[in-house]
């Protein structure tokens, strides 16, 4: 028998995304976005009220990133979800986050969050709180590489976020091979 919950926002796994911004100064910004995921090859898209500061910095920008949150920042990664960069203006460097410009777009990399996705914005709904960004490039430090160069999760070392519990979960077990294990059903 199933329990029905009605309309809630609640699907596994939800990442947890630090979207990080300059602002008009220069002066880096980061939020933790829980709601988001990709939607074509070359898009992202982003839940993020029109409050805060990162989508302000954003909208004149016209670029941002997009670092997974990871077990070794998780403090800082919900630091930056419960403290406003509009009432802190040192949000960022009390994080712990150390930023390094994208070669790519007008935003930050943050040093402590070794993968990024480096967007360009293509649209935003402040109605709707919907963002839409180009992915000009995702970037990984070679500390989470495997032995053929790719992304090692393992190694990342992902959260993601519990919305019916409010925790964060790793990522990392190896369960199953996508695109083959299901051939032994044809």
């Amino acid at each position: 028998m199933r329990k029905n919950f009605g309309a809630k926002p609640w699907s596994y796994p939800q990442p947890v995304f630090i979207v990080a911004t300059y602002d008009e100064e220069g002066t880096p910004d980061a939020m933790n976005a829980a709601w988001g995921g990709i939607d074509l090859d070359d898009q992202i898209n982003l839940c993020l009220s029109a409050g805060h500061k990162t989508v302000k910095n954003l909208l004149a920008t016209k670029a941002f990133t997009v670092s997974m949150g990871t077990v070794e920042q998780l403090v800082a990664c919900d630091y930056v979800g419960i403290v406003s960069g509009n009432k802190e203006p040192d949000k960022f460097a009390k994080a712990g986050f150390h930023a390094m410009k994208s070669e790519f777009v007008n935003a930050p990399l943050i040093d402590e969050l070794p993968m990024a996705i480096e967007c360009e914005l293509i649209s935003y709904d402040s109605e709707t709180c919907h963002l839409v960004g180009r992915i000009i490039n995702v970037s990984a430090d070679e500390s989470v590489l495997d032995e053929k160069g790719k992304i090692d999760p393992a190694k990342l070392r992902p959260i993601t976020f519990d919305p019916v519990h409010n925790d964060y979960l790793v990522i990392g077990e190896k369960v199953g091979n996508a695109f083959k294990d299901g051939v032994a059903l044809r």
